[in-house]
């Protein structure tokens, strides 16, 4: 720990503690928006946002496969090599969300839309593996 999850559904709540009897903090509404867990129970998974929120969702809400959002005001290149003069093969959308199939070397390798390409790790959020939210 910590480690990446994604949301499973287009609506999962996020609570104060880990218990349907906590404060609803939030209704998150993206569905494959990455998260990082940073404390779990059997039922319970305390995530960290990309806007660095930190919450309690049920463990059913969320799932293992990784994704990554964009969190540039501009749409991100996604290159044909993990290298900085790769050919751009497509454009990640501003503040999107793709899912992630493989990093290397400082690169990461996602999909969306159909498009698949490489993107600098530091250009989205869901790769850095230091804890987001303290």
């Amino acid at each position: 720990m910590p480690r990446y999850v994604s949301l499973k559904f287009d609506e999962v709540n996020a609570r104060g503690g880990p218990g349907d009897d906590y404060k609803l903090l939030w209704v998150y509404r993206v569905r494959g928006l990455p998260l990082q867990v940073v404390a779990e129970t059997p039922d319970w998974r305390r995530v960290c946002d990309p806007q660095r929120g930190l919450a309690w969702v049920k463990a059913t809400g969320v799932d293992g496969r990784r994704s990554v959002l964009n969190l540039q005001a501009a749409p991100l290149p996604l290159r044909a090599k993990p290298e900085p003069a790769g050919k751009i093969q497509a454009y990640l959308a501003a503040h999107a969300v793709a899912a992630l199939d493989r990093c290397k070397g400082g690169w990461c390798q996602i999909k969306a839309s159909g498009a698949s390409g490489w993107v600098a790790g530091a250009d989205v959020w869901g790769t850095d593996e230091e804890r987001q939210c303290r």
